[in-house]
């Protein structure tokens, strides 16, 4: 099987846990592996961090410019368009990579899947939708296009899911992460919805709440 590129970073002692964590529109792997020391966990954390490199797509709303992305996007606003067959795809993908850590040793229960913007529309249809029950799924300054259409697992249903948002976003309204909330909320998940002041961006008081959400759920 051809499994996406991905940046791995390996924990000081056998990893026990892992992280797949999905980057935004036009940017790649290393985005959020900057932010690794500055989550601060244990030093002896056992948890691998994976974080894929999508694949290269003509995106419509930029000209048809090709550059990382999970999907086209066709039109922008509240209502945007989109491939959604791209997306599921990538969705799959992501699946994917969830069962090759489970093949090489982790149990589904110790991974966690996490995603901002674009990268969280696809973690929510993949982390929702999979079989096997997950630690947990970070949303970030995303939204959950496919919540029309996802059958959610029952496994999945109820996990810890932490929603991130920033309150003054123009690329991801924050009312689009609230719809997202809702639809969750309507399909019987348990959201935990935050908005920090702050862009289409990511800040160090969320990356704080970030760590010590990651440290309880994953028991460090």
């Amino acid at each position: 099987m051809t499994y996406l590129s991905c940046v791995e970073v390996e924990p000081s002692v056998e990893p026990t846990a892992a992280v797949i964590w999905l980057h935004g529109l036009g940017s790649n792997g290393h985005d959020f592996e900057a932010i690794l020391p500055e989550l601060n966990l244990p030093l002896d954390a056992p948890v691998r961090f994976i974080f894929p490199h999508s694949p290269s797509l003509a995106v419509t709303i930029n000209g048809g410019m090709v550059m990382p992305a999970w999907y086209d996007i066709l039109e922008m606003g509240a209502g945007r368009k989109l491939n959604t067959e791209q997306l599921l795809d990538s969705a799959k993908r992501v699946t994917d990579l969830i069962e090759r850590e489970m093949e090489r040793g982790i149990d589904s229960e110790r991974i966690l899947v996490a995603g901002f913007s674009q990268g969280g529309a696809v973690a929510y249809h993949a982390a929702l939708s999979y079989q096997h029950k997950l630690a947990g799924l970070l949303a970030l300054s995303t939204y959950f296009p496919t919540s029309g259409i996802i059958t959610i697992s029952e496994a999945n249903r109820q996990i810890p899911l932490e929603v991130m948002h920033g309150s003054y976003d123009p690329v991801v309204l924050p009312t689009m992460g609230e719809d997202a909330v809702s639809d969750l909320l309507a399909a019987g998940c348990k959201p935990n919805w935050r908005t920090y002041p702050m862009e289409h961006q990511v800040c160090m008081p969320q990356i704080r709440d970030i760590s010590a959400w990651l440290q309880d759920v994953l028991k460090l």
